[in-house]
């Protein structure tokens, strides 16, 4: 089945109307599994549309800045299952459906629809693994950001939310890590290098620091939980600086990741 951008406000809205749903069903502990279940829905029902868009553009949809926004936004509700099936904080899906809905809605105000082709870098094996790994990193992060915002808002610092903080940065840098390693394999087969300070990649490197020094701090120094906070803030700031903040900066010209 092939569906095109027309037809993402029907797949985007239901899916929406089902995360929703599934939010609300997991403030009532009764509705576990209807929670769950309700809100796989939605992802299935998502993810059926990337799929789809990917057989009728015949490439992945993972080129332009509204398709990886797309894939955000399926990421960033899956993690948030994963940490209510997980850990059984029931806000999280309340939280990670809104920030989905917001990338939803500017994907069906401004799509930003481009033709079928993949310019040459593109069309390497890296392509796929090197984005996705990305967006999975970004998703899961995303949540962990929100998990630190949340805990910040209500003043109140447990060791079960340390710990599940913990674990989404090490799954979640464990992703950029994939990310910058593919990317540095797709870089030499496309330029000849490995590495080329290209601005896109300055901030990734950035953003991966910026994480590593958290997981150090958390590590080394737990008695400093103000810095550690601190830190993943700045990092969640990189990390939105490098996949879409680079684009309005004056370094963007001048950037080889940039393929409209």
């Amino acid at each position: 089945m092939s569906v095109t951008w027309n037809d993402f406000a029907w797949f985007g809205g239901g899916a929406l109307l089902l995360w929703l749903t599934g939010a609300l069903l997991a403030y009532r502990s009764a509705a576990y599994k209807w929670a769950v279940i309700v809100s796989l829905a939605g992802i299935f029902l998502f993810g059926g549309f990337i799929a789809g868009l990917w057989f009728f553009l015949e490439r992945p949809p993972l080129r332009t800045m509204g398709e990886t926004r797309l894939l955000y936004s399926w990421c960033v509700v899956l993690a948030g299952l994963g940490v209510y099936v997980k850990w059984r904080y029931v806000w999280i899906m309340s939280f990670s459906t809104l920030l989905s809905a917001v990338f939803v809605v500017i994907n069906i105000f401004r799509p930003e629809i481009h033709d079928k082709t993949l310019a040459p870098a593109l069309q390497s094996v890296w392509f796929v693994p090197h984005v996705m790994a990305y967006m999975f990193a970004y998703g899961i992060l995303g949540c962990a950001f929100l998990l630190v915002l949340y805990t910040i808002l209500r003043k109140k610092i447990t060791e079960k939310i340390w710990l599940t903080t913990d674990n989404l940065v090490y799954i979640g840098t464990g992703f950029l890590t994939l990310g910058m390693l593919s990317g540095a394999l797709w870089a030499k087969e496309a330029w000849g290098h490995y590495w080329g300070w290209d601005p896109k990649e300055t901030w990734a490197a950035l953003t991966w620091f910026g994480y590593l020094s958290y997981i150090h701090l958390r590590y080394r120094y737990p008695q400093w939980p103000g810095v550690a906070w601190v830190t993943m803030i700045v990092a969640f700031v990189f990390l939105q600086i490098c996949w879409y903040g680079i684009n309005y900066l004056p370094a963007a010209a001048e950037s080889l990741h940039t393929y409209q």
